[in-house]
């Protein structure tokens, strides 16, 4: 189980690190006529005094789609196998830089985002892998490389990316070939593909069909003999529903929760920045460490805490934490603009605490739904038939179902900064 945690953590890591140094293309063609379209509806909404060009960049991204083709992809693993089609998907995201090195227009980048879209099936891919492979007493602690990944991704995909797009290659035109300005951090992320495809083809083993048992101990409710004579409980507090109807009620509930909290959550990230810009006047080092920061800690909460609490506290507890943590970020936020002008510092410090919020909350809520999530599409027998239930209705078979729990959340991710940008530029921040 551990030689397959790692596996797919270094998949992930080779995976997100390339798609996260993906540079934003200059406006110039078909981006700065819809860029002019998104500058002329913000203008109606809100009058921005300054850097207005990096909103509407910032709302054009948010505009991104990629929810649709998650289902598809779990459904097609449930029936051909986990890593047959991980690899076809990675073909996808192969063809998807190679046209991105030879896009020298918009319409032509946005084709390689298209395509790199259709063949998002990496991160759902991996949670099926280590659902696959793992026990409702550990689960949690394997999703966990997930979010770790995203993390340190997150922190050092962009910087390397923007540090690569600053030094045009000069070996096309020296070869005749015409390559866009950001060839360097397509060829880095080629190269980061076609070595993450090997690897996997190599090293990943097909986990489809290959539950692990759970040891004597979780079979008996988690209570050893020690603990029940001493008459303490030691069950992992991870709850699974017992029928495929009361299974199938859970899971929509947490796809419509996974949903309302990406688009709450994703429009704060969105925002930040705009709050950054309008209060403190940063400029875009600053506001990179501030999202660093926060990456980082987020990091350290998921590796030291996060994997080791989460068969204590349980997953629906640990998400309730963070949605918690979330709303004392939201305060301290709303806040910020009321001191920004008679207590800088004040303004400030609430900034850090909210940060520090936001950093808990990416550590915990997502990993602990997911959890929960894959824990209702386990392949143990049905209490009342004794079948699989995956076996009993398709809506349980684990890819496909984790495939509908990331689609939800993609599509919160989506409208989310819509309507936080929205609410934004028609609010202000402290409503907002």
């Amino acid at each position: 189980m551990a030689k397959v945690e790692n596996i797919v953590f270094i998949s992930l890591v080779l995976d997100l690190f390339g798609d996260m140094s993906i540079p934003f293309p200059n406006p110039n063609g078909f981006l700065s006529r819809t860029l002019w379209l998104v500058s002329t509806i913000r203008g109606k909404l809100y009058n921005v005094s300054g850097n207005s060009e990096r909103w509407d960049v910032v709302l054009l991204g948010a505009l991104t789609l990629q929810f649709i083709v998650s289902p598809y992809i779990g459904s097609l693993s449930d029936k051909h196998g986990r890593k047959k089609v991980l690899l076809i998907t990675m073909i996808g995201n192969i063809l998807s830089a190679l046209v991105w090195i030879k896009s020298t227009t918009f319409a032509s980048y946005m084709l390689s985002r298209v395509i790199g879209g259709l063949s998002e099936g990496n991160v759902q891919l991996a949670v099926a892998i280590l659902s696959d492979i793992t026990t409702p007493a550990n689960r949690g602690k394997a999703l966990a490389h997930v979010g770790i990944a995203f993390a340190i991704c997150f922190c050092i995909g962009p910087p390397i990316g923007a540090y690569f797009a600053s030094r045009p290659v000069e070996l096309g035109s020296s070869l005749g070939l015409e390559l866009n300005v950001y060839a360097a951090p397509a060829i880095l992320t080629l190269v980061l593909l076609l070595a993450e495809t090997l690897f996997l083809m190599i090293a990943l083993p097909e986990t489809r069909g290959k539950a692990h048992a759970p040891p004597p101990a979780e079979k008996t409710n988690g209570a050893n003999s020690n603990g029940a004579a001493n008459g303490v409980d030691h069950k992992p507090k991870t709850s699974r529903a017992k029928t495929v109807e009361q299974r199938i009620t859970l899971l929509k509930s947490l796809r419509s929760l996974h949903f309302l909290f990406l688009g709450i959550f994703s429009g704060v990230e969105f925002t930040l920045t705009f709050l950054t810009f309008d209060l403190f006047d940063w400029s875009n080092t600053q506001n990179g460490k501030l999202i660093g920061s926060i990456g980082i800690i987020s990091a350290l909460l998921q590796g030291g805490y996060v994997r080791r609490a989460l068969s204590k506290v349980g997953e629906l507890n640990m998400a309730r934490r963070g949605v918690s943590s979330c709303a004392a970020g939201l305060i301290c936020l709303a806040l910020v603009p009321q001191f920004t002008v008679t207590r800088p510092t004040a303004a400030f410090r609430l900034l850090q605490g909210a940060a520090v919020c936001m950093a808990f909350t990416s550590a915990t809520v997502v990993n602990s739904l997911t959890a929960h999530a894959s824990l209702q599409c386990d392949e143990a027998p049905d209490a009342d038939t004794g079948k699989p239930v995956d076996a009993l209705s398709p809506e349980l078979a684990k890819g496909r179902a984790l495939g509908h729990f990331r689609s939800t959340g993609q599509l919160g991710r989506a409208i989310g900064p819509l309507l936080a940008c929205a609410s934004y530029w028609t609010f202000g921040p402290s409503a907002t």
